[in-house]
């Protein structure tokens, strides 16, 4: 007898049901937006929030070797890209729906508090000469992983817009300001660790 796992999916209408995770109904190549709307999986829409999930994917691994300080950021931004993220996943026919139902939205203090951050960090660093090399160390890495996925989550949602329109401006603006506090948090971590080294051999 075969054995079906099963598993708990909160579903885009926000109740939950019990469902298996393979649906197989994108097996012909289409996939649902919220609220049910089916559309190709390789439209702009469906490649730009696909795009801010790696995004977060890539945090996360930043996250998870971050230092206490850095691991509060990252958790702040990486909630504020589940609301962006949600936003883009929704047809412009049923934004009006998404936001009556309470559903996470990118703010502007979310972008305000990357521009506290980065006035921070740029506080905190010596003027920069060149380009860096990402790989002094696994969280320096994700975060430059990170950094250039999120440029490429930018000229997604760019294209989206540029073909359906109607994309708050607030969310390519966030995301390019993301992009530049992850190059400077970057060069941060890179420093403490070679303070770190420094100090160790010293």
């Amino acid at each position: 007898m075969a054995v079906h796992r099963r598993a708990w999916k909160y579903d885009f209408i926000g109740y939950g049901c019990w469902m298996s995770i393979a649906t197989r109904t994108g097996d012909g190549g289409t996939t649902a937006l919220m609220y049910g709307r089916r559309v190709p999986k390789d439209s702009p829409r469906v490649e730009a929030y696909g795009e801010v999930d790696e995004l977060n994917a890539c945090l996360g691994l930043a996250r998870a070797e971050a230092e206490q300080r850095d691991k509060v950021l990252l958790e702040k931004i990486q909630k504020a890209l589940v609301g962006l993220m949600g936003e883009l996943a929704v047809a412009p026919e049923d934004l009006t729906r998404y936001e009556a139902d309470g559903y996470a939205q990118l703010k502007e203090a979310d972008l305000a508090l990357l521009d506290r951050e980065i006035v921070v960090l740029e506080k905190a660093l010596p003027k920069a000469k060149g380009w860096s090399t990402p790989g002094g160390s696994l969280v320096g890495a994700s975060l430059a992983l990170a950094r250039t996925v999120c440029r490429r989550a930018e000229r997604g949602v760019w294209k989206l817009d540029k073909k359906e329109g109607k994309v708050r401006t607030l969310i390519p603006r966030y995301l390019n300001r993301l992009s530049d506090l992850l190059w400077l948090l970057e060069r941060v971590v890179e420093m403490r660790g070679m303070k770190a080294k420094k100090a160790r051999k010293a």
